[in-house]
This record gives C-alpha cells, sequence and structure tokens, in this order.
C-alpha cells in the first residue's frame, strides 16, 4: 500500500512540475518571443510613448472631434473586469427604449450623416468591449468629426479607408476599423481634439 501510495504521489508532482509550471513557462517564452505585443495585451501607445489603452478593449469616445465606438454594458460602460452583453431580447421594452434614445441622440449629433443609422451604432456587442466598427459605420460619423475639426469631410474619410483591416486571413471576419487607432491617427493628422476626451493615458474611457 505503501508503494502504491508512493508511486501516486510521485505521478502527482511530476503532472503538476510539468502541466503547473513548465508548459506555462514555455508558453509564455515563446509568446514573448514570436509575439510581444500581443502577449502584454496588445497596448497602444502615443506620440509620447504614452499608453493609451489596449487594440483589444473599446474606449467610450464622446466628443465630436473623436468618432464614436459601439455602445457598451461591460460593467458602467467598456470595463474590461466585466465583459459582458446587455443580454436583452428582442421582445425587451428596456432594450426599444435604449436603442430609441441612442438613435435619437445619433441624429442630434450627426445631423449631415447620411442614410439610416447603422445598427452596430444602437447595438451593444456581446463583450461589450468591441474595439471595431465596421467601416460604413465609421465613414456614416465623418461629416460630424470634419465638422469639429475643421477639416473636409474627404480628409477624415481618406485616414478611414487607410486604417480599413481586412478579413483575417482573407476570410475570417469582416473589414473593421479600430476606433482607437482611428482617434490617435486623427490626432496625429490634424492635432489633438479640442478639450478633454481624446487618448489619453491610463484612461479605459476617456
Amino acid at each position: 500500500m505503501f508503494s502504491t501510495l508512493l508511486t501516486a504521489l510521485r505521478a502527482c508532482v511530476v503532472t503538476l512540475v510539468l502541466t503547473g509550471l513548465l508548459y506555462p513557462l514555455a508558453v509564455t517564452g515563446l509568446a514573448q518571443l514570436l509575439f510581444p505585443g500581443e502577449a502584454n495585451g496588445s497596448l497602444v501607445t502615443d506620440d509620447r510613448g504614452r499608453v493609451v489603452g489596449s487594440a483589444l478593449i473599446g474606449q467610450g469616445f464622446t466628443r465630436a472631434e473623436y468618432f464614436h465606438p459601439r455602445p457598451s454594458a461591460a460593467g458602467a460602460g467598456y470595463d474590461g473586469a466585466a465583459s459582458s452583453g446587455s443580454n436583452l431580447g428582442p421582445t425587451s421594452l428596456k432594450l426599444k427604449a435604449r436603442a430609441a434614445a441612442e438613435l435619437e441622440r445619433l441624429r442630434r449629433e450627426n445631423p449631415e450623416a447620411p442614410g439610416p443609422v447603422p445598427a452596430e451604432l444602437v447595438t451593444t456587442s456581446a463583450s461589450g468591449l468591441d474595439p471595431h466598427l465596421s467601416p460604413e459605420a465609421a465613414r456614416w460619423q465623418a461629416a460630424r468629426v470634419a465638422r469639429a475639426r475643421g477639416v473636409a469631410p474627404e480628409r477624415v474619410l481618406a485616414v478611414v479607408d487607410a486604417l480599413v483591416e481586412g478579413r483575417t486571413f482573407g476570410v475570417l471576419g469582416e473589414p473593421r476599423v479600430n476606433v482607437l487607432l482611428l482617434n490617435l491617427a486623427l490626432d496625429r493628422r490634424f492635432g489633438p481634439g479640442v478639450g478633454d476626451g481624446g487618448p489619453r493615458p491610463g484612461r479605459g474611457v476617456p
């Protein structure tokens, strides 16, 4: 019986060392070697080298001179520690009221925008942290951004088009634009936005 217990104990120790120590160290080391940016959170820095967010987590931009992301139901909004959708179904009166309020706000803030409001600007993502918009949803906001920055809409649209990401491996997902990277590109091209509300160090929700 003692020998059986000793064998089981040795197997437990070996398994613990292999799966709990050596394997995580090996995977972490390979990730740091092959994909250092992704392994460290895909952090985004500004021109001064300051971290202003992650390319994987949306931020709550609200000022007119910046592109706005999708609404968020993650915690108080865009909370990386509380990733969640609203879980409201299509028959929910609360969802209907919230969508109506979003539509009214978007139309009020974007009077020059062409066509109907893109659905993704009214609905939250499943995670509440989606950092991307479709190119169409970004272009829909371009007139407002251009007006707030005092530049021609064509110049803002050119920035959007330059940052459109294609499908992953050419087949997965849809074309998209990262909102944080887009707003940083606007600041680099046209100067920082007016007032307080742009990408800033240590801020998850500017």
